[in-house]
């Protein structure tokens, strides 16, 4: 399984951009996908997940103001990221877990936020 991430770039507080997350190889139906985020010297943490059946969950510090969705019937996933905040700005990282547990990550995409 490979996933590929895009979207990533320099955006001012406040704005907005989406990120995506195509896998591809030999996928189960049944996954979960999902965004990461990880900033220097901390452990990475999840930012938001869906499901197959389209069940959502999110960390704390984005509820409100970022939204995953996916692509009905294909691998595909994609993180709106609106109202941007300095702290929102880390690499983020595509996931997939498999129904058996096993972890797919993207090589990361890098979100940078400032003036």
């Amino acid at each position: 399984v490979q996933l590929v991430e895009s979207g990533g770039r320099l955006v001012q507080p406040g704005g907005s951009l989406r990120l995506s997350c195509a896998a591809s190889g030999t996928i189960s139906s049944f996954n979960t996908m999902g965004w990461y985020r990880q900033a220097p010297g901390h452990e990475r943490e999840l930012v938001a997940v869906i499901t197959s059946g389209g069940n959502t969950n999110y960390a704390d510090s984005v509820k409100g103001r970022f939204t995953i969705s996916r692509e009905s019937g294909k691998n595909t996933v994609y993180l709106q990221l609106n109202s941007l905040k300095p702290e929102d700005a880390t690499v983020y990282y595509c996931n997939m877990k498999s129904p058996y547990g096993t972890d797919y990550w993207g090589q990361g995409t890098q979100v940078t936020v400032s003036t």
